[in-house]
């Protein structure tokens, strides 16, 4: 494995397996691996010639309180880990290679993001287009690879794709989880002993409201009471609970058919923790 942190060498290897008409899977990061993180790189492996990661935290995608200077940090370790997988290219570009100077260009996101996390976190999702943009110019994936824990984002990013013909296909991988139903998270190492015991409750909450959509439940209201009614259990702050069309999020309220997202957000001490479910109603 190759460790490279100049742009302009990232671009010219991967020019050279294009060139090659060798298949370059990507997993875009921000570094601190879990096992949901190596899951995304073995599927990339599995179906590509060649697999890049890149790690990078994007200082445009957190808002002024947010994390972004204690967001968990250890390039060595993510290093040993990708080069145990059998990647091919570790890309790890410095701030001031990514952003030498300020955009003349901005991204601007009017889709998808007035909803869930998107509604509190003005222009994060901005930051994640814009970087992404720069990054899939600089590797030319031809697949890249990304988790479901954050629909929201996968969903974004298909319709970056999708409205600038960029040449790649966005491939979502299911959600990784702990023994108990955790989704894995760089932020659960957050999280106090106590709350870690009834962090796997989110899930659980999400399992509920769709046992009852697969009973039959079409009523929003219903499914989203079940949810908030779990929740109700554990001492955190709910941020929200909520059910859209996906992937193009569009408000459910009336009735629950097609491809529906549940998704939620709960707040704990020094924690901040999503999950959701994807379900096909018109299949159940």
């Amino acid at each position: 494995m190759q460790v490279i942190t100049s742009i302009i060498k990232m671009q010219d290897i991967c020019r050279s397996h294009y060139r090659a008409n060798k298949t370059i899977g990507f997993v875009p990061t921000m570094g601190y691996f879990h096992k949901g993180h190596l899951a995304l790189m073995k599927e990339a492996k599995k179906e590509n010639d060649i697999v890049v990661i890149s790690v990078f935290v994007n200082p445009l995608q957190f808002g002024p309180n947010e994390d972004f200077e204690s967001y968990p940090r250890d390039a060595k370790r993510d290093e040993g880990l990708a080069r145990e997988l059998g990647v091919d290219y570790f890309f790890y570009p410095s701030r001031e290679d990514m952003y030498p100077k300020e955009l003349n260009t901005n991204l601007i996101c009017t889709g998808r993001v007035d909803v869930l996390c998107g509604r509190k976190r003005e222009g994060h999702f901005d930051g994640v287009v814009t970087v992404l943009a720069k990054l899939f110019n600089i590797v030319f994936p031809d697949h890249v690879y990304m988790g479901l824990k954050d629909a929201q984002q996968v969903a974004v990013v298909q319709g970056l794709v999708d409205d600038y013909n960029i040449p790649t296909k966005i491939v979502s991988v299911a959600t990784l989880r702990e023994a108990d139903g955790l989704a894995m998270s760089s932020r659960n190492v957050y999280l106090t002993e106590e709350e870690r015991k009834v962090a796997p409750k989110l899930y659980e909450s999400l399992q509920k409201a769709e046992q009852l959509v697969r009973m039959g439940e079409r009523d929003p209201v219903n499914v989203l009471r079940t949810v908030k009614n779990e929740l109700a259990q554990i001492n955190a702050d709910t941020d929200y609970i909520e059910i859209y069309a996906y992937p193009t999020l569009e408000k459910r309220v009336e009735e629950l058919r097609g491809s529906i997202l549940i998704a939620l957000a709960v707040k704990f001490s020094q924690a901040r923790l999503i999950d959701n479910i994807i379900i096909e109603a018109t299949k159940i």
